[in-house]
Parts: structure tokens; C-alpha cells; sequence
């Protein structure tokens, strides 16, 4: 009986010890891949695409940059209201 692994079994994790085919560690930030649509008004693209960079942070990290969309929708919401 012969104790190797077969010459056919595909190794787990890539040569660096990471994950193979760009997968994310477990725990680790992985990004949604929500699609995000042009509105079409610049501000609101804008801050939008910002959301983007809560896909690279932890979940604890997440809150900063949705209290920053959030503002930043807001006010551009308040924007439309004032008088030109």
C-alpha cells in the first residue's frame, strides 16, 4: 500500500499558503460585486462608487464609509431643495 498522494489530486491553497483561484480566505474582506448603476447626477455617482471601498475593509470598518455615503446622499438630496 503506498501512503502518497495520488499523482492526479489537485494540492489545496496556492505555493504562497493563500487560497487558489483568487477566493478569499475565511474571515478575510471579499467583495459583494453588487452592481452599482450611473444615476446620471455626478455627486451621487460619486458617493455611490465610494461604497466600493467598504468591499476591502473589515465589518467593523464598513460603518465609516456607509455614515459617509449616507451624508453625502443626503446633503446632495438637501441640494435639490434650496433655492437656485
Amino acid at each position: 500500500m503506498n501512503d502518497s498522494a495520488p499523482d492526479d489530486e489537485v494540492p489545496q491553497g496556492s505555493p504562497e499558503g493563500g487560497p487558489r483561484g483568487g477566493e478569499a480566505e475565511p474571515g478575510a474582506p471579499a467583495p459583494l460585486l453588487v452592481p452599482r448603476t450611473p444615476t446620471g447626477h455626478h455627486e451621487v455617482d460619486a458617493r455611490l462608487d465610494r461604497l466600493a471601498d467598504a468591499d476591502h475593509l473589515a465589518t467593523d470598518g464598513h460603518i465609516e464609509v456607509y455614515e459617509d455615503v449616507h451624508r453625502g446622499l443626503r446633503d446632495a438630496l438637501t441640494a435639490l431643495d434650496a433655492p437656485n
